[in-house]
């Protein structure tokens, strides 16, 4: 009888051009921005305290994480097409509330993120960061992480706000469009 090896391995594979906007389009379908950004800065701040663990629903966590790393990988296959997302030309001044952790320059072209982040750090290396932070959060343990996880956590608070903003572009050129045509 013959074997069938059934391939659990989640690497990333990606096969439409389009594959990248499509993840970004997923996520937020699903997770919202602030509480993303809220759900996200929770797991890291538990996983640095030594007596403590997050207290929400492992499942929740979870899934979480996965969402996470989809987005990520989305940013990538982005970064990869090297496709410009809608650049906000406009020279005005922009308020910092609206910023967040971006630069103006980021704010105008939010692929600079995506660029930028993966010069720093491979998708391996951003997986083992949100792998990290998860594990560490979800109970108590005698060691932290053994890694700097500042950096890549300000990575990808950054990337969140980018691909709202792309998607944001997006749309609104979308409302645009229809509007002139």
């Amino acid at each position: 009888m013959k074997k069938i090896k059934t391939n659990f391995d989640p690497r990333f594979r990606a096969v439409k051009k389009r594959a990248g906007l499509q993840l970004m389009e997923n996520f937020f379908q699903f997770n919202e921005l602030e509480v993303s950004k809220e759900r996200l800065s929770n797991i890291m701040n538990y996983a640095v305290k030594r007596n403590s663990w997050i207290n929400e629903d492992p499942a929740v966590i979870f899934q979480f994480h996965q969402s996470m790393r989809s987005l990520i990988r989305a940013g990538y296959l982005m970064m990869l097409n090297e496709r410009k997302w809608i650049v906000d030309s406009q020279p005005e001044k922009i308020s910092p509330c609206v910023l967040g952790l971006l630069s103006e320059k980021e704010y105008r072209n939010p692929m600079l993120v995506f660029k930028k982040a993966f010069r720093e750090y491979t998708i391996k290396e951003f997986d083992y960061f949100m792998s990290g932070i998860v594990y560490f959060s979800m109970g108590v343990y005698e060691n932290l992480p053994e890694k700097n996880i500042v950096m890549p956590y300000i990575h990808t608070v950054k990337m969140l706000d980018a691909a709202h903003l792309i998607l944001q572009r997006r749309r609104e050129k979308k409302t645009a469009d229809a509007n002139s045509g």
